[in-house]
């Protein structure tokens, strides 16, 4: 099982350059690894907050604003790449922002509410604009068939890029810690760090990802709006044309929504539920990359060897089982368990999703389509983490009611999954590319 092996790939397509693609996802994994999951949302709750009886909360209100902004400005800069084929210099500007915003996380310290809550907004924007731009390339690098084993590589790749930055991270602190310094002397290290690896990883995808799409046509700026909202409104108005990819995305929303959660807010759980340390937390995320990365790289053969919905059902039960070990269990050896598990069923699930929508994608609206898988997933980024941060409000930090309430979005992405139907999806890609 090599990866980037040619037989997966499209004629025109070197190993070379679906490694360069790949490298975009290891690129940002430390973004969502440092920042959004291992770190600064735990930072942001126990230091810049105090551990207010709010801080749960407005973690989750400032990232449920970012996807609000995502999923107002994403749907017409990716229709606007499709017309002027320009995916890659969007994702350039996305990808600059992210990294800028990153940094200036290390500029927050206690009470710096306004400043973090900015920044965080800021590059959690930039990364997702970018994540949906870089998953557009998908279908013009890998064959139909390989569409799982390709993702797949993207993702288990971009474990290895958060397993990097975390482990350098973890260096640091503990390097730190063993001197005495404080969190706010580590953890803005930790936040350059990010960025820097971020800024550096990323330069072989600019170098070597081609732009293979062609504009359709010659329009002026003035008009772009208009031709992306022409757009978006027909392919909503027609969804039932699209029956199967809309089904997929009502079932994105619900299972991301769950797995939003664990991104947004494993770190503050394992602090406020498990009395985890700084440096024990990130010991444990960075276990949870490796069985990430397992599973997306393995999973990616599995899901082309038995179809794309049995794959992605079969994820979707295995996180119900982990969000019933962590709330349902005490003792620290049953959460390092649902902790690996959710590992295998992050990289899996979101590999799997990924490479659906490029089967149901029309071969000339493929950033459309993936934009619009994306405002699903951004919509799930709401709901999850400002459910979660809700019940803690309201039951004053009942932080294990709060991930069982989160099992109930996977349940209902298993049964929406159950109307799909991938061959008559596929068919009806092809009937509106001809």
């Amino acid at each position: 099982m090599p990866w980037f092996d040619p037989e997966t790939l499209n004629p025109d397509v070197p190993r070379r350059e679906v490694f360069a693609w790949a490298m975009y996802d290891f690129a940002n994994s430390g973004y969502t690894t440092v920042v959004l999951t291992a770190v600064f949302n735990a930072y942001f709750v126990g230091v810049v907050a105090a551990d207010a009886p709010w801080a749960t909360l407005a973690w989750t209100l400032a990232l449920s604003a970012s996807y609000l902004i995502g999923m107002l400005v994403m749907p017409a800069l990716a229709a606007y790449a499709d017309l002027h084929a320009r995916k890659k210099p969007l994702m350039g500007l996305t990808t600059v922002g992210c990294v800028a915003a990153t940094a200036a996380l290390a500029l927050v310290g206690p009470g710096d509410l306004a400043l973090a809550i900015a920044a965080i907004m800021v590059s959690n924007v930039c990364f997702s604009a970018g994540v949906t731009l870089n998953s557009a390339f998908l279908p013009e690098l890998a064959r139909q068939e390989a569409l799982g084993k390709v993702s797949g590589w993207g993702w288990s790749l971009g474990y290895l890029g958060g397993l990097l930055a975390l482990g350098l991270g973890l260096g640091y602190v503990l390097w730190a810690q063993g001197r005495g310094l404080p969190a706010t002397h580590y953890v803005p290290v930790t936040m350059l760090i990010t960025a820097a690896l971020f800024a550096i990883a990323v330069i072989p995808t600019f170098l070597m990802l081609r732009e293979r799409a062609l504009p359709m046509g010659q329009v002026t700026v003035g008009s772009v709006l208009r031709q992306s909202t022409r757009r978006l409104g027909h392919t909503l108005a027609n969804i039932r044309e699209f029956r199967d990819f809309g089904w997929l995305a009502l079932c994105g929303l619900f299972y991301q929504a769950g797995l939003s959660v664990v991104i947004a807010l494993a770190a503050i759980y394992a602090q406020q539920v498990m009395n985890f340390g700084t440096a024990q937390t990130m010991m444990l995320i960075l276990t949870v990359n490796v069985t990430a990365a397992i599973g997306a790289f393995f999973f990616g053969y599995v899901q082309d060897a038995i179809g794309h919905k049995p794959a992605l059902a079969l994820t979707i039960i295995g996180w119900i089982v982990m969000v019933l070990v962590a709330g349902l269990t005490s003792g620290v050896a049953w959460f390092w368990l649902a902790a690996n598990i959710a590992g295998l069923c992050m990289g899996s699930s979101q590999s799997a999703g990924r490479a659906m929508v490029g089967v149901f994608a029309p071969e000339h609206r493929r950033a459309e389509f993936y934009s619009l898988w994306n405002v699903a997933l951004w919509l799930s980024a709401v709901i999850g983490p400002l459910t979660y941060g809700l019940v803690t409000w309201l039951t004053e930090n009942n932080h294990r009611l709060a991930i069982l309430t989160t099992g109930l979005y996977f349940l209902a992405g298993l049964v929406v999954l159950s109307r799909v139907d991938v061959r008559r999806g596929r068919q009806a890609a092809r009937a509106s590319a001809d």
